[in-house]
């Protein structure tokens, strides 16, 4: 593969194209200022204005939500996985049909696997803009988004319209849902009973991982951090795992798919059969499959990354109480 090849499968950080009214709170007072991400398969935007910088199917998606202080992402679900890492800033994740069930405050580094079948939501609750870079399982990512009722209902005091086809519609813009088809139902109280409820206690130990613990780990060896016998064990139909200097190694290697490496600190040199290009913090890079190649750091100081790969484990629920 050749420099320019392999550069058409890089997404630099810089170079992100962000949409603002990817889902149905995009008018929502709270959540009118953040920006969404979808950087490798369709993912889950429910507008068209969404931009895909790269659709060869993975497996899984990677996308990304960037926000400003105070800036939050209303509660919704997913029928697969959902994983966060924290790019830069803090964040406070919650979940719950309410959002009161339990939370957790996430720094820099620091990854959250979390449970499938729960409404959940998450804000920035630091002093600048954050990104946090998001991993959802499956090529079709689950089909969409599935939200709490009162997320539609405020929506819809705003304009915008979530029909049953899962495209929005602006009636602030005169846009009127397509002849035959209606707004999304809301779930029934029945339907919302299957939606656990699960504490913070509950969910930490098995769902997230602190950054500092994957760079112990690490520093010895290449960490599994998702899958059958990671630190946080499951099998989303995908795995993390977390490299550091220590870890990293020149010796070339393949898959037999596609794989997704993603820079946390320090700058990358990924070297491969026909070339070598270096990574920054935030960006994210395909790896063909079957292509011999390797990532080392190119610059002393602190250098950690997230390697992602499908697994043939389905990308079904995964939260077992």
């Amino acid at each position: 593969m050749t420099p320019a090849e392999m550069e058409n499968r890089i997404v630099r950080y810089g170079d992100l194209r962000p949409c603002k009214t990817a889902f149905i709170d995009a008018h929502t007072p709270g959540s009118d200022q953040k920006e969404n991400f979808t950087i490798i398969g369709g993912g889950v935007s429910e507008s068209p204005d969404q931009h895909v910088h790269i659709a060869i199917p993975h497996g899984f998606n990677i996308g990304a939500a960037g926000q400003p202080p105070k800036c939050r992402n209303s509660l919704h679900s997913h029928r697969t996985a959902e994983v966060f890492f924290v790019l830069k800033g803090r964040w406070r994740f919650f979940w719950g049909r309410h959002g009161t069930a339990g939370e957790v405050v996430l720094e820099e580094g620091d990854i959250f696997n979390i449970p499938t079948g729960i409404f959940r939501g998450f804000e920035n609750i630091g002093t600048d803009y954050g990104m946090i870079m998001a991993i959802l399982g499956g090529d079709d990512a689950g089909g969409g988004v599935i939200w709490a009722p009162q997320v539609i209902e405020d929506a819809r005091d705003h304009g915008l319209v979530l029909c049953e086809n899962g495209k929005l519609y602006d009636s602030k813009k005169g846009q009127d849902l397509p002849a035959g088809l209606g707004p999304m139902p809301l779930l029934t109280e029945d339907e919302l009973q299957a939606y656990p409820e699960p504490t913070t206690a509950q969910v930490i130990p098995r769902h997230v991982a602190r950054y500092w613990d994957m760079v112990a780990v690490a520093d010895r060896a290449p960490a599994r951090v998702i899958g059958a016998d990671g630190m946080l064990p499951d099998k989303p139909g995908f795995e993390v795992s977390f490299l550091t200097r220590a870890s990293a190694t020149t010796k070339m290697h393949q898959h037999d798919r596609p794989s997704v490496l993603m820079p946390m600190r320090g700058h990358w040199r990924l070297l491969w059969d026909g070339g070598e290009a270096t990574l920054n913090p935030g960006d994210t890079v395909s790896v063909p499959e079957n292509l011999m190649h390797t990532a080392v750091p190119a610059m002393t100081g602190e250098a950690s990354l997230f390697h992602v790969i499908a697994t043939d484990d389905p990308a079904g629920p995964t939260w077992k109480g």
